[in-house]
């Protein structure tokens, strides 16, 4: 058989594991949806799974960020901070400096992006392995959110709009019976387009080739470092996005928020069946995983199971996903 065929077979063969971890993933979460239906009547009001639906649109953005970074083999454990920096940044912007909303939004988008440009700097240019070097962006992001904000929450109360950017709801005043909030459709239009540029675009080619076998793709001639900060600095424009979602949710910066968050967001990146060696990933799959992480987190809560146990409950499967990869990749 010739290379270019074995290839060929190997890649049909991943992408078969691939739809089937995402059929797992699916599976998974109607089992919980009725499990938790099941064991309270509560769970299934509109209420809820509006507050399901609110909180997986922060965790998902943020999973989408991290699920690019994780297609190329590497990891960024600065997304929780980022995204409180750029919602931090939104509030300088909007309530100290008195700026229009829009300016506000695209301060945000654009400090993550400056932020993930910075990481994929280190990583790129200096050498320095993802986790150290998003390790450290990390704290250097928290220490900026505290002294910017002064070690203050900052609120948005004289900002008008902000708070409809992820609790209004377009689609509700269109058909009021599908109250969705914007920050779920915005978490779709998000998905889309990052699908898109994974699906459509040489730097989603690129995105996949680095994590596939990035020396191959040097020797071919090709700037590895400069596509791989491409995809830090869309990473963390994702990332203001997210920061934006959040603020506008509490209507406040929270500067000590953020730490915490990248866990959430990378369980639903490898529950999704993301690879964590890289060159292998969906956006379906991580919105799945996002969802499950919500859908546990909150049937949990509903069901009165103390914080710890939910915590060590999402450990589990975060492992259990894990693990179900290396098996996959053993049989490719």
């Amino acid at each position: 058989m010739s290379a270019a065929a074995s290839t060929a077979s190997t890649s049909a063969v991943s992408r078969f594991s691939g739809a089937q971890h995402r059929l797992l993933a699916f599976a998974s979460l109607i089992i919980l949806v009725a499990v938790f239906s099941f064991a309270s009547p509560n769970f299934m009001q509109t209420s809820n799974i509006i507050a399901i639906l609110q909180a997986t649109s922060v965790n998902g953005v943020l999973a989408i960020a991290a699920t690019l970074v994780i297609i190329t083999g590497g990891i960024d454990l600065s997304v929780g901070t980022l995204m409180t920096f750029c919602a931090v940044i939104a509030g300088v912007v909007l309530t100290f400096w008195g700026m229009p909303l829009g300016l506000g939004v695209l301060a945000a988008i654009l400090a993550g992006a400056a932020s993930g440009t910075l990481s994929g700097t280190f990583v790129a240019k200096l050498k320095i392995p993802p986790f150290i070097a998003t390790l450290g962006m990390m704290l250097i992001l928290k220490g900026l959110s505290l002294v910017i904000s002064g070690t203050r929450p900052i609120y948005f109360n004289g900002t008008p709009g902000f708070t409809q950017i992820s609790q209004g709801s377009l689609i509700g005043s269109v058909i009021p019976s599908l109250p969705i909030p914007n920050g779920v459709l915005i978490l779709f239009l998000v998905a889309i387009a990052t699908s898109f540029i994974l699906e459509r675009t040489i730097l989603g080619r690129f995105t996949f080739a680095l994590g596939s076998n990035e020396e191959a793709v040097r020797l071919s001639g090709v700037n590895t470092d400069r596509w791989k900060i491409a995809v830090y600095a869309l990473a963390g424009s994702i990332c203001g996005i997210a920061g934006l979602l959040i603020a506008s949710r509490l209507n406040s910066a929270q500067p000590a928020l953020g730490q915490g968050y990248e866990l959430d967001a990378i369980a639903a990146v490898v529950i999704g069946g993301t690879s964590l060696s890289g060159g292998r990933g969906t956006i379906i799959g991580t919105l799945i995983g996002a969802l499950i992480i919500s859908v546990l987190a909150n049937g949990l809560r509903i069901l009165s199971v103390a914080q710890e146990w939910q915590t060590v409950v999402t450990g589990s499967i975060i492992i259990l996903a894990v693990y179900t990869d290396i098996l996959r990749r053993r049989r490719l």
